[in-house]
């Protein structure tokens, strides 16, 4: 599905960079292990990074009740959420055309608050899968004070776009007889070798999901 820009979402800067349709948004957004929240409190502008995670058409953030993100967005303040994925370092034979390969997303939107318990654990549940898929039903879930010393927001998919570069740098013709290297450095999120909690019982192994943790580009899923 594409969603067709608004104003306010539309790519003005390298415009043949922006994508609009759902799959392009939500692959971004689902790869990504944090985003960053900015919003105004009294006057001054914030830019919290924090967890998030995608269910449909709806984007999760949880923190604590008492933080000023929650409190603040809670109360319908507009909210601007970002993602930026890092694919590659491009170096060009000039400075000027040195850049960066990235899939990023913007979204724009009012947040509300979730009072339904079943929606809040529908949320953490998405939250504790999207940071490790497998996660949520071996390990012990929130209880009811857990839950209630929670707080969630959604923040509907109405309004986000995505931009991205890809490729390699693009020098300018009187450059390319330069005697400097021109490429691309290819980056990734690469997991190490988990590291047992010290307390933890003795023969206790960790799960294949913890072994075989690798985060894959989400179209390659």
């Amino acid at each position: 599905m594409r969603t067709p820009p608004s104003p306010r979402t539309r790519v003005r800067r390298l415009p043949d960079r922006g994508a609009y349709d759902r799959a392009t948004v939500d692959a971004i957004l689902d790869e990504a292990f944090v985003c960053h929240v900015g919003f105004v409190h009294d006057g001054q502008p914030y830019v919290i990074p924090t967890l998030h995670a995608r269910l449909g058409d709806t984007l999760y953030l949880h923190g604590s009740p008492a933080s000023r993100m929650l409190r603040t967005l809670a109360e319908g303040v507009p909210v601007c959420v970002t993602v930026t994925l890092l694919d590659g370092l491009v170096l060009a034979r000039s400075v000027y055309h040195t850049s960066a390969n990235y899939r990023s997303v913007v979204v724009l939107g009012v947040a509300r608050l979730v009072d339904d318990e079943d929606e809040k654990r529908r949320a953490l549940e998405a939250l504790a899968e999207h940071l490790v898929p497998g996660r949520w039903a071996d390990a012990r879930q929130p209880n009811a004070k857990e839950l209630k010393g929670t707080g969630v927001l959604a923040l509907p998919l109405d309004e986000a776009s995505a931009k991205m570069r890809t490729g390699p740098p693009g020098d300018d013709e009187e450059d390319l007889a330069l005697d400097v290297w021109a490429g691309v450095i290819p980056l990734r999120a690469a997991a190490g070798t988990p590291v047992a909690e010290p307390r933890l019982r003795v023969g206790l192994e960790p799960p294949g999901y913890v072994t075989d943790f690798e985060r894959v580009r989400a179209e390659r899923r």
